[in-house]
Order: structure tokens, then C-alpha cells, then sequence
């Protein structure tokens, strides 16, 4: 195996890893400084968001599949 690909990976991952750390410290640090809502809001939004990311990863779902039968595509376990 060459070690490229492994090298590229690991720093992929410790790039990506580094950025959603300090994304989150600053989300954090923005909620601290005043802009606190109330906590009922905040999980009505979260879960309204869940709720439509749920339905549309199913629309795609079923989307794909119709477009997979129109083209004629082998659907069926084997």
C-alpha cells in the first residue's frame, strides 16, 4: 500500500477535526455572551430542523429509487 493516501487521509481528518473544534468553541463562546435563548425555543428549532432533514432524506430516497426504475435499473436483492 502506498502511504500517500494514508498520509493525505490523516490530515484530512486532523484538518476536519481542528475546524469543527474551533467551530464549536465559537458557537459556544457566541452563546455565553448574552445571546442566550430560551431553552424550549432552541430544541423546538433543533427538532423542527431533525424533522425536515428526516423527510428529506426519505423524499431523496424515494426520488432515486423512481429514477433508478425509469432507467431500468436492477432494484431486487439478490
Amino acid at each position: 500500500m502506498e502511504w500517500i493516501p494514508v498520509v493525505f487521509v490523516i490530515f484530512k481528518f486532523l484538518v476536519l477535526a481542528t475546524g469543527m473544534f474551533f467551530a464549536i468553541k465559537w458557537h459556544y463562546d457566541q452563546g455565553k455572551k448574552g445571546k442566550a435563548q430560551e431553552s424550549r425555543a432552541v430544541l423546538r428549532t433543533s427538532a423542527k430542523v431533525a424533522v425536515l432533514f428526516v423527510v428529506i432524506l426519505v423524499g431523496l430516497g424515494i426520488v432515486t429509487f423512481a429514477l433508478a426504475r425509469v432507467l431500468g435499473l436492477d432494484l431486487g436483492y439478490p
